[in-house]
């Protein structure tokens, strides 16, 4: 068997063929010409960063519930303050829901209208806003979604009020915002503006972000805390910035588009290794608490309550 094993490797010498010089045709490389190098990864931080997120219980088509424990049907409306490109705002247009989304950008509202009106002939709304205060009646939605945005505010606990305000009786909310420890390990890497407005000028412990909700006159169902996945592709994201030297002024969240840098694709390709590993949601659920990206809360209004300034 070596003796086979060593033949495969290590064959007789075989004489050289005799073979007809070939003149190859001289083309000359220019810097137009030069052809684009391959990149290394195909994986999507986005891709990878939604199958993550639906294993934490988002965006559960089946039940309705774009959270496990917030259900969205064809009877309610939600309103999505913050919305950015839209994805609780679509998912809710997949139920059958009306909505009402807001955003600071003109151009995100504008995009996310057009796709709305697209796919449904339920009430719609969109409004341009900084949310302080929304021109909204009370009580205006059974659904609330505000995601990453308190983070942005300058006067959180107003905002909230102002939440508060526009749930109907019964409401239920979907509330989150940066878990504290992402956010104080990425300090270490990330310039200086990504903890200046328009980013992120305030951090909350767990125990803050309770207190602001339930003063709202709101009542906690859930919580939960996740998003390792993130905090490492962040942290990766700000090393490939600053190895090229790229300019960090501006909205963090515009930037992190296609194509993504090398590092972060080499992160998603690793971690969606591990997804599929038998053991690979044991060590995510672990990874998960001990550095979260994201702490989010489902609360309820209650049904006998009033405006918060009534209380």
């Amino acid at each position: 068997m070596i003796r086979r094993l060593l033949q495969r490797f290590f064959t007789e010498p075989q004489p050289p063929l005799a073979v007809e010089p070939v003149t190859e045709p001289v083309v000359e490389q220019t810097a137009e010409s030069e052809p684009e190098p391959e990149p290394l990864f195909t994986w999507s931080p986005r891709d990878v960063g939604l199958r993550d997120a639906v294993l934490d219980g988002w965006f559960l088509n089946d039940s309705g519930e774009l959270l496990k424990g917030f259900a969205i049907t064809p009877d309610d409306t939600l309103l999505d303050v913050g919305c950015g490109e839209g994805a609780a705002t679509l998912f809710a247009v997949r139920q059958g829901a009306s909505v009402i989304f807001t955003d600071s950008e003109h151009d995100k509202v504008s995009e996310l209208a057009r796709q709305v009106e697209a796919k449904s002939s339920r009430p719609s709304l969109g409004l341009v806003s900084n949310s302080l205060p929304l021109p909204l009646a009370d009580g205006c939605a059974s659904r609330v979604v505000c995601m990453e945005v308190l983070e942005h505010v300058d006067e959180p606990e107003a905002f909230m009020a102002e939440l508060a305000r526009m749930g109907r009786p019964g409401a239920l909310y979907l509330l989150s915002v940066p878990a504290p420890v992402g956010e104080h390990l990425q300090k270490g890497i990330a310039p200086a503006s990504y903890y200046q407005s328009p980013n992120h000028v305030q951090i909350f412990t767990p125990e803050r972000f309770e207190a602001m909700v339930e003063d709202a006159g709101l009542v906690i169902e859930h919580r939960q805390a996740t998003g390792f996945f993130w905090v490492m592709g962040m942290i990766f994201f700000w090393a490939s910035e600053k190895a090229a030297g790229k300019d960090p002024g501006g909205a963090v969240r515009d930037r992190i588009q296609a194509p993504f840098p090398h590092l972060m694709g080499g992160w998603a390709r690793t971690w969606e290794e591990m997804l599929d590993r038998p053991d690979g949601l044991a060590i995510k659920q672990v990874l998960d608490q001990f550095m979260p990206k994201s702490q989010v809360i489902i609360a309820r209004k209650p049904l006998d309550a009033g405006r918060p300034d009534e209380q």
